[in-house]
């Protein structure tokens, strides 16, 4: 007698999953292997890594998802390696050979032209890209063999380390600002020395304040006890680290929570100097209630609230 097909009930997953995502691998597809291991209800990712790269790609749970825009915007830190004399059509190991050169280049060449790039610096995004035309991704076009005119955008390239360099390949690591094409990047440098060149190999280490060191693969997670895999996820509040704390009583804190703005400047709250965004926590607790605007004067402007079983 066959068993009837019992659906498995998804449970409420709260915080970020710092994934070392495994080469081959679209985002999508790590993210729904990740969110099936935890069972979990709701999830995202920040942002995508191409299939070919690895390293860090931050998961979102349940109420973390609020938050991942915040990754989406913040700055990223890749290493790569850059094949230099060698033209691919997506820039990467993923596309055809367009043109191979003899490679001539030395390595005080290469430290001649990388300040180049340091700084704000104007990119023509891929044609194998997300990025959407008339609706349709532009990788759809450069499928069918169509190239489209783009137009340059600016992004910032905050550091560009010199790592090593054994023909044909150039070892670097870029920190930068949001928007920033990587494969672009390799293929300017390759045109500026002069012999072009296509990304071999692409590892993310940082995302904002998030950093590589403390992921995990999926392998990992799969191995462990499924009662245990949640106690892996860092906390919500890990994706707003970088901003000031406010502290609320619990009659503050249902105020906030009811989407009230907060007049404090009269209240025994410690305020940060500057106005901006803040995280605020309920101080009985310690729970986290969200994210809001501290304006001046000193009101609280609720801005993104978290509502869960703890709250």
């Amino acid at each position: 007698m066959n068993k009837p097909n019992v659906k498995r009930v998804r449970v409420p997953v709260h915080g970020v999953l710092l994934l070392d995502k495994p080469v081959g691998w679209s985002s999508n597809d790590a993210l729904i292997r990740a969110k099936r291991l935890l069972n979990a209800q709701k999830a995202g990712h920040t942002g995508t890594l191409d299939p070919f790269a690895t390293g860090l790609l931050p998961l979102c749970f349940g109420e973390a998802t609020k938050f991942s825009h915040d990754l989406l915007e913040a700055d990223k830190t890749y290493e790569t390696a850059v094949h230099l004399g060698v033209t691919t059509t997506t820039g990467d190991t993923e596309g055809e050979v367009l043109e191979q050169r003899e490679l001539t280049v030395s390595e005080a060449d290469i430290l001649a032209v990388l300040p180049q790039f340091t700084g704000p610096i104007a990119q023509v995004p891929p044609m194998y890209s997300a990025l959407k035309r008339d609706g349709k991704p532009l990788y759809e076009y450069a499928r069918a063999g169509i190239t489209l005119e783009r137009e340059a955008r600016n992004v910032v390239i905050h550091s560009l380390e010199f790592l090593g360099y054994e023909a044909p390949f150039l070892r670097l690591r870029v920190c930068c600002s949001k928007g920033t094409y990587i494969r672009v990047l390799g293929e300017d440098i390759g045109r500026t020395l002069g012999c072009g060149a296509h990304l071999n190999a692409l590892r993310r280490t940082g995302v904002g304040s998030l950093v590589l060191s403390k992921s995990i693969t999926l392998d990992m997670l799969d191995a462990m006890p499924e009662a245990e895999r949640a106690g892996l996820l860092d906390p919500v509040d890990a994706l707003l680290s970088n901003f000031p704390a406010v502290q609320l009583s619990d009659v503050l804190a249902a105020r906030l929570l009811q989407g009230q703005r907060l007049a404090l400047a009269k209240e025994t709250v410690e305020l940060p100097a500057e106005t901006g965004r803040v995280r605020v926590y309920r101080q009985s607790d310690g729970v986290l209630l969200g994210s809001a605007q501290l304006q001046a004067g000193g009101i609280l402007a609720p801005e993104r609230l978290i509502r869960t079983e703890h709250t």
